[in-house]
């Protein structure tokens, strides 16, 4: 028996609300019929060659594999922002798909991006932008936010066209809004919708 399709919502998160992000996009996807979505993270970069991230996190959801991209039929793939670019950890693991790249395993697969930052201005749209540059290089599919989403005119914090993102806050307390929850349900939903109709063309 075939296992059912699935979005790949890949993500790297640290204070906790990239995470929170990742399971509205989840529940976006959750939206569309014949499709489901897969959470995996990615292990924090060790500050030492002496240490090893353990195989299996403590909690949450399990470290990302190689198949899990090669087999996905979409990725939506969030990482905090850190000085305008993504988290280390996140681009440590995308360095290591090369191999993927070569096989062309994730060519005319639709792919999404998300973020979340400290302050209003702190580099949502250039994070977003650079994470999607690798998976442009991988063949994927880029999906945004088309303006048709009320939500990206309404916003008072997080939500761009590139991709869903939140405003944090400084100390980290601010939880998404109505707007900023509805955009990643929104993006979910798309790339899930897409995902499905590029299998059925291909």
């Amino acid at each position: 028996m075939k296992s059912m399709s699935y979005i790949l919502v890949l993500y790297y998160s640290r204070g906790g609300k990239t995470a929170e992000m990742a399971s509205r996009i989840a529940r976006g996807v959750s939206q569309v019929s014949g499709i489901e979505a897969r959470l995996r993270t990615v292990p924090p970069v060790a500050t030492s060659i002496d240490e090893r991230a353990p195989d299996i996190p403590d909690s949450g959801p399990l470290y990302c594999e190689e198949d899990d991209l090669r087999q996905c039929s979409g990725l939506v793939v969030g990482s905090p922002t850190r000085f305008g670019n993504m988290a280390a950890p996140l681009k440590h693991f995308i360095d290591t798909t090369s191999s993927l790249w070569l096989s062309g395993a994730l060519i005319n697969k639709p792919a999404a991006v998300f973020t979340s930052t400290s302050s209003l201005h702190g580099g949502q749209e250039s994070t977003l932008l650079s994470m999607l540059l690798p998976l442009m290089h991988h063949g994927m599919i880029l999906t945004g936010l088309p303006y048709s989403e009320s939500g990206l005119r309404q916003t008072t914090g997080g939500g761009t066209p590139y991709g869903a993102s939140h405003w944090a806050g400084e100390n980290n307390e601010r939880p998404l809004d109505e707007h900023e929850s509805a955009l990643c349900q929104a993006l979910g939903k798309r790339v899930a919708t897409i995902a499905l109709a590029t299998d059925s063309i291909l």
